[in-house]
């Protein structure tokens, strides 16, 4: 199954010395933990894994004179929030404006930088953060259902971190879209349980996407009323093999259009909300794009993009 899903490696934030199902792991008892347990671990490492994210950002850019945050996260729930845990430790002032962007599944990245966007059109000298933190591998389901052991194949845990400012550099982020299918509510699901949330993902989805990809209004949108085969970067959600199958067909691609999604696939699976983020980092490394397009997929059944270049 792990071979077939195009995934080489999954990440997870649990003891690394302990197999989570061995008889010292999170999974290795005859009863699973019930969800306080998932969320006591939650609340301390996803701050953890999203400052190593942040400080990783540091390194690049200085995160001097932040004035406002932004969080996705839709693998844990505390309060007070991760977005103002994160905002103490890294010692930002109390009146800094947060936001934070939950249960929106796999396109909060979207979400979470056209937020920002939004920011700076109306307040051109705000530095904004976004960090994305997925914990996805605290959600493991006992089961011996097929589809829901193919869709917990897919996941893994990551985080990751942007600044969005008016200065130079990086890349510019374009116009937004969006779109909901209709009749597929139920294609793609987080339901809260006594043991964890639990992820419904259809075997469906593929085959919808390539639907709702194949609408030509859609596609014009998407791409700003060009042809897909003008756009030269295609930052597409790494939501799993058939999916970017599903993609490159319905677009026509060529099969190395969406290499740098089936390089993050393979070696870190799908971090849900953090997925895009590191497709957009791996295709912005050393290329420039004069015309990219950003999409995720994710529970509506919803897709949700906006479109990029390289800055001047």
């Amino acid at each position: 199954m792990a071979a077939r899903a195009g995934i080489t490696h999954r990440w997870s934030v649990l003891p690394e010395a302990h197999d989570p199902t061995g008889p010292d792991g999170l999974y290795g008892t005859d009863i699973w933990p019930g969800t306080a347990a998932r969320m006591d671990i939650y609340a301390q490492a996803a701050p953890a894994l999203a400052l190593s994210a942040i400080g990783d950002l540091a390194e690049k850019v200085p995160l001097r004179g932040i004035t406002h945050l932004v969080v996705a996260s839709c693998t844990g729930f505390i309060a007070p929030g991760i977005d103002q845990i994160i905002a103490a430790r890294l010692g930002l002032p109390s009146s800094i404006e947060r936001i934070l962007i939950g249960f929106m599944g796999c396109y909060a990245a979207v979400s979470a930088l056209r937020t920002a966007r939004h920011i700076m059109r109306s307040e051109p000298a705000a530095r904004v953060l976004v960090v994305t933190v997925e914990l996805s591998t605290l959600h493991l389901q006992a089961t011996g259902d097929l589809e829901a052991l193919l869709a917990m194949l897919q996941f893994g845990d990551g985080a990751a971190a942007a600044l969005i400012t008016g200065e130079p550099g990086g890349i510019d982020l374009g116009q937004p879209f969006v779109t909901t299918l209709s009749d597929s509510a139920d294609l793609i699901r987080w339901t809260v349980t006594d043991h964890g949330f639990a992820m419904h993902l259809s075997g469906e989805v593929p085959g919808r996407i390539a639907t709702a990809l194949a609408d030509p209004v859609f596609a014009l949108e998407a791409t700003g009323g060009t042809s897909p085969a003008a756009v030269d970067g295609w930052a597409v959600h790494a939501g799993g093999r058939s999916i970017l199958d599903a993609v490159e067909r319905s677009l026509n691609l060529p099969q190395e259009a969406l290499s740098a999604s089936r390089t993050v696939l393979s070696e870190n699976g799908n971090m849900s909300s953090s997925t895009l983020m590191f497709v957009l980092a791996r295709l912005l490394d050393g290329r420039r794009i004069e015309q990219g397009v950003a999409l995720a997929f994710g529970p509506g059944l919803a897709a949700e993009g906006f479109r990029f270049a390289s800055a001047a």
